[in-house]
């Protein structure tokens, strides 16, 4: 699954190799646009990936954030199990390197 939109000025991109997002990881997707959109108000683009690694009980999911910002964007990913929370995670990690930045 991917897709593109534009939420408050803000170009998504979302990819998604093997599974379908739901509407609820949608919304935590913008969701976390806000929360980075305190930090700095020169967001250009957010992209965000989703992949799964690995077959069966091992199988791990991988989430991966690229904010694009004037100068040097920053990039956060996270390896777990739950797609909410490795949002969180990243969108996390992100806001320290935004912070950093400035």
């Amino acid at each position: 699954m991917n897709y593109t939109e534009n939420y408050q000025g803000i170009k998504i991109d979302v990819q998604s190799v093997e599974d379908e997002l739901s509407t609820h990881v949608q919304s935590e997707i913008r969701s976390c646009i806000d929360k980075l959109s305190r930090f700095t108000r020169e967001i250009n683009a957010v992209d965000v990936y989703f992949k799964n690694e690995g077959q069966g009980n091992a199988a791990m999911h991988i989430v991966g954030m690229r904010v694009a910002i004037p100068g040097p964007g920053v990039f956060a990913e996270d390896k777990g199990d739950n797609w909410i929370s490795l949002l969180k995670s990243v969108t996390d990690k992100n806001i320290r390197q935004l912070q950093k930045v400035k």
